[in-house]
């Protein structure tokens, strides 16, 4: 089966709850999108249901979930949960931010990808996106 992409990847980004600080996600848009994906950005204060309601109104191949607020071991099992609850398990959650290395394990142990910390080249997560949706979905 040929796995070449027949359309750009679709990465949806998005601020959860009360997070106001929003210049890394744009800047992760922007660097994604010069990568050749597009990109969805829902801007600050958005609910789980509501990141999970336009992933699927979207059609993205990834969720990206930029989190400083110290909240990623409530926020990422509520999407992971929301994602499931309405069958979307063939979608790739990851996201990035300060997020400690012991939780970043608890997280990847539900199911959410990897989790990018400042500093990480953009190459990096563009690369890792592009791997993962090749693998993973079918276009």
């Amino acid at each position: 089966m040929d796995k070449s992409l027949v359309r750009p990847i679709r990465v949806l980004i998005a601020k959860v709850g009360l997070d106001g600080h929003d210049r890394g996600a744009k800047v992760i848009a922007t660097s994604l999108r010069d990568a050749g994906m597009e990109v969805i950005y829902t801007g600050l204060r958005q609910t789980p249901e509501m990141v999970v309601n336009a992933a699927l109104q979207e059609d993205v191949d990834a969720i990206g979930i930029s989190i400083l607020s110290g909240a990623h071991m409530t926020v990422f099992p509520k999407l992971i949960d929301i994602m499931k609850g309405k069958n979307l398990t063939n979608v790739l959650i990851t996201g990035g931010g300060i997020i400690p290395q012991g939780d970043i394990e608890k997280l990847k142990a539900i199911g959410v990808g990897e989790l990018f910390s400042p500093g990480t080249a953009m190459a990096t997560i563009a690369d890792y996106i592009q791997s993962w949706v090749a693998e993973h979905r079918n276009f």
